[in-house]
Parts: C-alpha cells; structure tokens; sequence
C-alpha cells in the first residue's frame, strides 16, 4: 500500500524545497551585505574574539523592568580606565542580551582588561543591579585565537564534507553520490538561512557549537540518504516489472515509518535539551532540530524525486 505518492507529488516537493531554499540564500545575502555582519552568518565571540560578561540579577522570584536600551545607552556614556597606556575600548557597539526574562544580563563587548571589566560591573550597579554575588561569569578570547577557531571549524566542516563525498562516489555510482549531495547541501544551507535571518532579526550570532551541529546533520542527512538509496536499489532488484517511480514510491513508502520513527526519537532529546538545557545548549539544540526535519524531508522527498527526474531525463536523452 503507497502511503505517500511520491512520484505524484514530486513537483510540490521541489516547489516547497526551492521556495525554503531561496529565502535561505536570501538571508545569507543579507547578512553579508549588512554592513555590522559583512559575513553569510553572524560570527559570534568565539570567531570574533573579545569580551563577554554575564551578571545575575539580585531580584528575587522578579525582576524589575530592564530595556536593552537602557543599557546599551548606559554602556554608549561609560568611560573605562586606560590600562598599560591602551586607549579604553569604545562601547557603542556593544551587544546586550537579556535571558530568563530578565534575570540574567549577557554583554559582548569589545577585549577588556580585568580591571575594565570590574569598573564596567560596578558602573551598571544603577542601572541594572544589584547583582548577585559570584554570579558574574567573565570570558575573554582574543582575536588571534578567535580566527584560529574559526580557520578550525571552517576546515572541520570542509574535511567532512570531502570525506562524505569521497565515500558516497566509492559506496554508489554518480548519481545516487550526486544526489547525496544535493541533498547534504540543501539541509546545511537551509539551517545556515534560518540562522543568518535570526542574526538579522534578533542579532542571534553562531559559536563554535554551531559548527559542531552542521557536522551532526551532515552525517545525519548522508545516513537518511543512504538508507533510502539502499532501499530503492534493492526494488529495482525486485521489482524489474515495475516502472521507476512505482519502484521509488514503493522504496519510500517502506522506509517512510522508520525514518519517521528515526527523526521522532532523535527529535526527544533535543526537544528536552531546548525546553531544560539552559541558554548554552539552546541554540545548538534548535540548530539540530530543524537539521532532523530538514534532512528527513530531503531523504525521503527531495533525493528519491530528483533521482526519478534525473532517469526519464536520460531514457529521453
């Protein structure tokens, strides 16, 4: 029994996935032409280098009412002391972030000394203390280690991507490899659009544990993909009568309950990770999510469908 017709639906499923793609790329584009980001994504500290500071409010069960504005005009006034004859940082370009409705205050902030780092804490007393004690957590990365982690993490990302090509030309012929592919290179560049437009519209940036969660959905989606190909692969063994989509419909339909069933358990535990993991993993946590749907949607719609346009394309060659 076909479940899911996918040799009659294939064109929805390439207009869903080119509409999806192009405001991907759209936002990607955006980002590199605004002129406070001038890259595809919104580099966070770890790329950039510098200052972060985060402070606990002593509020209680609440916390009185605190505008980003407030402090990013209190931070815009603030001289700091030089250190070692360095001019003191400028802080109008200063980011601020509030978290847990207000509780927790996060600051990305240009390199500071510790000295300037404790005159900032103390000048934001007025403004947004007090403060609890030894709830400040202060991490600084320079510059120069800022770009070694990112030339790192750029280089990580390129050497899976060769490795998982290299496997799926020797494991399958050209065009199931190719289409593997296609498939890897539309869920990455989806979640880097969802992210590039987050970073233009709530100026979220990407960190380290950004580059860690495409690895993930790469070896996920190339996992999803080739389990569906083994499948289609093994029906046009069977089922010689048959014509291709009617193979590829019946390839899908077998293994559309267990990639179901696949995505819905690794879905489980990132859900726990955004609902309860705290603000570090959260981000991460939403990045592999939509890395799940995106890569399931790709291996049982995209890569089957293409595969069915790429063989009538050559029968009418």
């Amino acid at each position: 029994m076909v479940v899911f017709p996918l040799s009659r639906l294939r064109r929805r499923v390439w207009w869903v996935s080119l509409l999806v793609l192009l405001i991907s790329i759209l936002g990607l584009l955006l980002c590199w032409t605004n002129p406070s980001i001038q890259a595809p994504l919104r580099p966070g500290l770890d790329f950039t280098g510098g200052t972060q500071i985060q402070l606990e409010r002593a509020c209680g069960a609440t916390c009185s009412q605190l505008r980003v504005s407030e402090v990013q005009a209190s931070l815009a006034k603030l001289s700091l002391p030089e250190q070692d004859g360095i001019p003191a940082p400028d802080l109008a370009s200063a980011r601020v972030q509030l978290l847990d409705r207000g509780q927790s205050l996060v600051l990305r902030l240009p390199t500071l000394t510790a000295a300037q780092g404790q005159a900032l804490i103390q000048a934001l007393q007025p403004v947004a203390g007090p403060f609890q004690a030894g709830g400040e957590a202060v991490d600084t990365i320079g510059p120069t280690l800022g770009s070694q982690l990112l030339r790192s993490s750029l280089i990580s990302l390129a050497v899976a991507f060769i490795g998982i090509s290299a496997y799926i030309s020797v494991r399958y012929d050209r065009r199931y490899a190719f289409l593997a592919l296609v498939a890897l290179a539309h869920d990455v560049v989806i979640v880097c659009g969802m992210f590039a437009w987050l970073g233009l519209l709530i100026s979220l940036e990407v960190d380290s544990l950004f580059a860690v969660a495409l690895l993930t959905i790469a070896g996920y989606s190339v996992n999803d993909t080739v389990v569906v190909f083994d499948r289609i692969r093994e029906r046009q063994r069977l089922d010689d009568a048959l014509s291709l989509p009617e193979q590829v419909d019946n390839a899908v339909n077998a293994t559309l309950t267990r990639t179901l069933y696949t995505s819905g358990t690794t879905l489980l535990p990132l859900l726990a990770l955004i609902l309860f993991g705290g603000a570090t993993l959260y981000w991460f946590a939403i990045a592999l999510a939509v890395g799940v749907v995106v890569g399931s949607w790709s291996s049982i719609a995209l890569a089957p469908s293409l595969l069915m346009l790429w063989s009538q394309q050559r029968r009418g060659a």
